[in-house]
């Protein structure tokens, strides 16, 4: 199986399911214009809102983004996704996160 490749058509897709709940109209509506300009279609732009994407690998990555654990890391290095590119997802992952979702320890 080819390697994945976190590219900007990747990216993005992470981006969609991440901030699929905020219900922000702006961003959602920046989003499907950067997805329309990376050539994605509008099913494309639905199933990474739901979490998963008809790509195979990039559905793994999007899983590893959205709860990243061994268990999520494993299956998608067995899909193909190398362990740098997964600790490159939850980075990314890490950076969507709403800060006044965090509790104060």
């Amino acid at each position: 199986m080819a390697g994945f490749k976190l590219d900007a058509r990747a990216r993005l897709s992470i981006e969609l399911a991440l901030t699929a709940g905020r219900g922000d109209p702006d961003i959602a509506h920046q989003q499907e214009k950067d997805a329309k300009a990376l050539g994605m279609s509008g099913a494309e732009i639905d199933m990474a809102r739901k979490g998963s994407s008809f790509d195979f690998q990039l559905s793994k990555a999007i899983v590893v983004a959205l709860a990243p654990d061994a268990e999520h890391r494993e299956r998608a290095m067995k899909a193909g996704i190398d362990g740098q590119t997964c600790a490159d997802i939850e980075k990314l992952a890490a950076s969507y996160i709403d800060p006044s979702l965090l509790r104060s320890a």
